[in-house]
């Protein structure tokens, strides 16, 4: 694959890549902004061809981006200015990846393939969001599903805090409702937090396969997604703070489960 070489921040790419930051350029083009040569090549270990691939001139030569590059649909060296104002970043990655956004349908998943699911409802940030993914990943876990108006998971923060699992979990999105009627036909265990639960979350009768359900950052479960598990669950606080950051939260739910 021949490589352009591009110096120019007014370069068209380089404009079109940049604007990967903003929700409506991911949205209208179904593309995305990875950072890193090891995030990069996992994409590629798992068939994910980068459709463009950036990189400086110090990466230049390594056999994983020579292996990126083989598959990519566009290879470009750019300067480490360009680097910089692309990832918004003092000291950038010498590699970039641009790839196309991927999610699963609910009636795609096979609650089989796996002892641990994550539901997550309304989440905002995209710092716990990406982190919860990794945790996912890191545990086996089947899939995280996105239930009504979450953060974007293919956000560039999101994606950062992913280390690279963006690319090994399926990422669902699913309407209330929707999710509801799928929930139904559900054969293991549905398991909610919830702060006025009575049961510990380590005494809940964990049945496999387990969908741990989890709230918004501030508001916790709905109503109407806490009667829909099985069983509500607490996480004990002995110090003087009232809760858990959500990604720490969700990650105590998935070991419990499946530990």
């Amino acid at each position: 694959m021949t490589t352009r070489t591009i110096t120019s921040l007014a370069n068209p790419t380089v404009k079109a890549v940049r604007a990967l930051h903003m929700r409506k350029a991911r949205q209208e083009s179904g593309l995305f902004l990875v950072e890193g040569l090891k995030a990069v090549a996992e994409a590629v270990d798992l068939g994910r061809a980068p459709r463009i691939l950036l990189h400086g001139a110090a990466a230049a030569g390594h056999p994983l981006l020579r292996r990126a590059a083989a598959v990519a649909g566009e290879t470009l060296e750019v300067s480490e200015a360009i680097l910089g104002k692309i990832s918004r970043r003092e000291n950038p990655q010498t590699v970039l990846g641009v790839f196309e956004q991927s999610f699963t349908d609910l009636d795609g998943l096979d609650p089989g393939a796996a002892r641990c699911w994550v539901a997550l409802e309304a989440v905002r940030d995209p710092g716990n969001l990406g982190t919860i993914v990794r945790t996912a990943d890191a545990s086996g876990c089947g899939a995280v599903i996105l239930i009504g108006e979450c953060c974007d998971p293919y956000s560039v923060e999101a994606v950062r805090a992913t280390m690279g699992s963006i690319f090994a979990v399926p990422i669902v999105r699913a309407g209330l409702d929707e999710f509801l009627a799928w929930r139904a036909g559900w054969p293991g265990s549905v398991v909610g937090t919830l702060l006025k639960a009575e049961t510990d979350f380590r005494a809940a009768p964990y049945r496999d396969p387990t969908l741990i359900v989890m709230g918004n950052e501030q508001a916790g479960l709905s109503t109407t997604l806490a009667a829909a598990c099985d069983v509500a669950v607490k996480i004990p606080m002995r110090g003087r703070a009232d809760s858990l950051n959500l990604a720490v939260a969700t990650g105590v739910m998935i070991y419990a489960a499946t530990g």
